[in-house]
């Protein structure tokens, strides 16, 4: 997807380079101190999805049971209040990706992502956290002749494995929401829900905060070791920190694409930058011009695909496309910017929406996530079952956090469960290998991708490879 536009550079000029929520009036007050006891009986490291979802579900499961949360920033800042707003069902990375990998068990893995899903909107309701939830579902859009076979065949697909969606011609998916780009769609009508990230980690903050949990921002931990029938976790941090270290009874490590406190799975995980830019508020005319009645997120089905969503003041996000990984994992705020992905994005936008020239980006931004071979999570215990972890959603955490959660205290609890019966629980992904080849084979790989979305989707010998691997994925 290309195009020329004098004044896309303009219209990037004056764009913030941070996330459009640390704008936001809402943003929560800091935590008050809590309690500085230095020991607990779940200690959960860090305060994303993962984490707050975790505390939150421990706390629902047992109100007497102390639970301290640690962050070494602010609950939310990374990943979770970073994201496009996308809450799937799909705990697979996507119905294909989980029918290859999960064949025998992709029924209920299909049926535990709904019911996930519905969870979620559930606590939402519930709980009273105002984050713009929409079930609107998503709308995949070809913008090449060769991406409407791939649609058909995910339509066919979808609706073998009882999924709602509705296969659109141009015309069709033209008069949902309005680009010469688009050629045909498949609107998938109630498995994933729109949302704001950033409010929907504050609501999950302030409910686990409501229920008792205990949460240290601005904590880091340093390190883990055995302390007795116990873990030890030493800490650094300001001076709402807790000092020194916390001794826990279990621990539950949410950190996600950030530098692991265990070793193993330094081998199965790499982090992944990916950028986004917001528009400023839309005039009534400019959103007459592309309709977008029914509030879809919407995603092209390239393999550097772009994801977007109308938010609920009336902007446009608009990110994806480049996926950069940086050589030893390297994870650093330098990194949250990168000058020529926004120039291809706001050059990408304009060719997808060209009625709206003159549109300013009022914000751009990066972030880091998590992904691993299989492309969706995996999971694990650590010091003789007193450790849980869950990592590796690749994108998908918005929604699969919530299910990782529960698989974690499942697996802390020690108890046979329908869910660590499942073979996604107790497998694990194919390993990347060392540097310097493991940055080679990634740099290939997206090198590889480009590649084919320029040759109607033609895949090399190098991508055919992975396939035949099992580690291929063109989404």
């Amino acid at each position: 997807m290309t195009g020329s536009h004098t004044g896309r550079a303009h219209a990037l000029a004056d764009a913030a380079p941070v996330p459009y929520w640390l704008d936001r009036p809402e943003r929560p007050d800091p935590l008050p101190p809590s309690t500085g006891r230095a020991d607990t009986d779940l200690l959960v490291v860090g305060g994303g999805y993962s984490g707050l979802w975790t505390a939150l579900l421990a706390k629902q499961d047992d109100p007497d049971r102390d639970v301290l949360l640690v962050e070494a920033g602010t609950c939310g800042w990374a990943a979770s209040g970073r994201n496009g707003g996308f809450c799937a069902s799909s705990l697979t990375h996507g119905l294909a990706n989980g029918v290859d990998r999960f064949p025998d068990e992709i029924d209920q893995l299909e049926r535990l992502g709904r019911e996930n899903l519905d969870a979620i909107a559930a606590t939402v309701a519930d709980l009273g956290i105002d984050c713009d939830f929409e079930r609107t579902g998503e709308l995949a859009v070809a913008v090449e002749p060769y991406q409407l076979d791939g649609l058909a065949e995910d339509a066919a697909l979808a609706r073998r494995y009882g999924r709602d969606v509705r296969l659109l011609d141009a015309d069709e998916v033209r008069a949902e929401v309005d680009s010469p780009t688009y050629l045909g769609g498949l609107w998938d009508r109630d498995r994933v829900a729109m949302l704001d990230p950033a409010r929907l980690a504050w609501g999950l903050r302030r409910a686990a905060v409501d229920l008792g949990v205990r949460i240290h921002e601005h904590t880091r931990v340093t390190g883990l070791r055995a302390d007795g029938a116990a873990l030890r976790a030493e800490t650094a941090g300001g001076p709402d920190a807790i000092p020194g270290s916390v001794r826990a009874r279990q621990v539950v490590l949410a950190t996600n694409a950030f530098p692991p406190l265990l070793r193993r799975l330094r081998a199965w995980l790499v982090p992944v930058y990916d950028y986004a830019l917001m528009t400023e508020p839309l005039t009534d005319a400019q959103r007459t011009s592309i309709g977008w009645a029914n509030r879809q997120g919407l995603a092209d089905t390239g393999n550097q695909f772009h994801y977007y969503r109308i938010t609920g003041d009336g902007r446009i996000l608009f990110g994806g496309y480049d996926a950069v990984y940086h050589y030893g994992n390297r994870v650093a705020p330098a990194l949250e910017q990168r000058d020529a992905t926004f120039t291809a994005l706001a050059d990408h936008f304009f060719t997808t929406f060209p009625q709206l020239d003159g549109l300013r980006f009022s914000h751009r931004w990066g972030g880091v996530i998590d992904t691993c071979t299989r492309f969706c999570p995996f999971f694990g215990t650590a010091y003789d079952g007193r450790l849980g972890y869950a990592a590796g959603y690749t994108g998908l955490g918005v929604g699969a956090t919530r299910f990782g959660a529960r698989v974690m205290l499942d697996l802390l609890g020690g108890e046979d469960t329908p869910l660590t019966r499942l073979d996604l629980v107790r497998s694990k992904p194919m390993p990347f290998p060392p540097e310097p080849v493991r940055a080679a084979g990634i740099h290939l790989t997206r090198w590889s991708l480009a590649r084919a979305d320029a040759r109607d989707g033609r895949r090399n010998l190098w991508l055919r490879t992975l396939d035949r691997l099992g580690l291929g994925f063109d989404s």
